[in-house]
């Protein structure tokens, strides 16, 4: 498989794996964990019916790169939040009780998997809703919590089909949790994370820790005057970051430390298991999820950071194969890839997807 093709799959599909991993304990403690699956916590899927489910923690950053497709196909960057609305308003209609609409303009739409109601923070829902949206500068929701980070990771996988340069992903990865979670340290945290996706897309072999710390400092330099929370972020992450370096901190130890429920506390944890677990997915994973906060969250994140890092080829087959929406999210991972080629011919399947809204059959 390309590496290209391999690290946008592995971003998109390890997101969902970590996401439909922590569902199962999402907000239980560890104690209820471990009366539930034993000493050792969860240690892979808890399947319903033979299937992992995801979450909002998934659909949202799908329907947004979905959005920026379209944006991109216009080819004008000040569109480009106009679609982000768009694609997060038909997500929040999506979690609403009734079937697809018959005109979409997000193809995932009409996937039942990317539909399924399953929103972890219901204030999003309100949120969205609203006839206008949240904004860095001005806030709908003053909401810290994690509900709407993974929407950030859209922004690092369009980067390069949007042609988004450091300061407009920075912004852009603010924006996307902005419109619905208004506290600076929440969409901070959105910015660090698509930026983070943007540059292990670019390069997939960099060291974790420099590539943290490089961020760490390129934040305080360039936006710690306009943002001082930037230091409340950039502060977690090194303590994520020196916890690693703890040869007698156990994981459940560290991700107690952390906290694990606020969005820059749930970044800071996903930071903490893939150094941890740097060429290991599976224990990765295990890290990300066993803790008392937000496992679906952190299991995200942690996911979706080492996927796009190690390439979907490192995410063990045990994984994908009960993962409802993993062809849908490889068809988008292969269309994020391929936009800029196809974008400048007639293609009939994505014009049937990018156009008219419609799945290609």
């Amino acid at each position: 498989m390309d590496q290209k093709v391999a690290a946008y799959s592995g971003c998109l599909l390890g997101m969902a794996v970590g996401d439909a991993m922590g569902y199962t304990v999402d907000k239980k403690s560890w104690d209820e964990i471990c009366q539930d699956y034993g000493p050792n916590g969860l240690l892979g899927y808890d399947l319903v019916n033979g299937c992992a489910d995801i979450t909002s923690y998934t659909q949202l950053p799908a329907f947004l790169c979905n959005g920026l497709l379209l944006g991109a196909i216009r080819g004008n960057p000040e569109l480009y939040t106009r679609y982000m609305v768009l694609a997060m308003r038909e997500w929040a209609k999506s979690q609403e009780f009734r079937g697809a609409a018959e005109k979409t303009y997000c193809w995932i739409a009409q996937v039942p998997a990317m539909r399924r109601r399953l929103c972890m923070d219901t204030r999003m829902l309100d949120a969205l809703n609203r006839e206008t949206l949240g904004t860095p500068e001005k806030p709908v929701f003053r909401s810290e919590f994690p509900g709407a980070l993974t929407a950030s990771v859209a922004i690092g996988l369009c980067h390069e089909t949007a042609r988004l340069d450091p300061d407009q992903i920075f912004q852009l990865g603010a924006g996307a949790v902005a419109f619905t979670h208004g506290e600076p340290e929440a969409f901070l945290s959105g910015a660090f994370l698509a930026t983070a996706i943007a540059r292990l897309l670019q390069q997939p072999d960099q060291p974790l820790i420099p590539l943290y710390q490089q961020l760490c400092e390129e934040m305080q330099l360039r936006y710690a005057e306009q943002w001082p929370q930037v230091h409340d972020i950039t502060a977690l992450v090194s303590k994520a970051i020196a916890l690693t370096k703890d040869p007698e901190l156990t994981p459940l130890a560290a991700m107690t430390l952390m906290g694990c429920t606020t969005a820059p506390e749930c970044l800071a944890g996903a930071v903490y298991a893939t150094i941890i677990h740097m060429a290991n997915f599976d224990e990765a994973m295990i890290v990300s999820v066993n803790h008392s906060g937000r496992s679906s969250a952190v299991g995200a994140i942690t996911g979706a950071l080492l996927g796009a890092r190690l390439g979907v080829e490192a995410l063990p087959e045990f994984y994908l194969e009960s993962l409802e929406s993993g062809q849908v999210l490889r068809e988008l991972a292969d269309d994020l890839c391929n936009a800029r080629q196809v974008m400048n011919i007639f293609d009939d399947s994505w014009d049937q997807k990018y156009v008219q809204g419609m799945p290609a059959h």
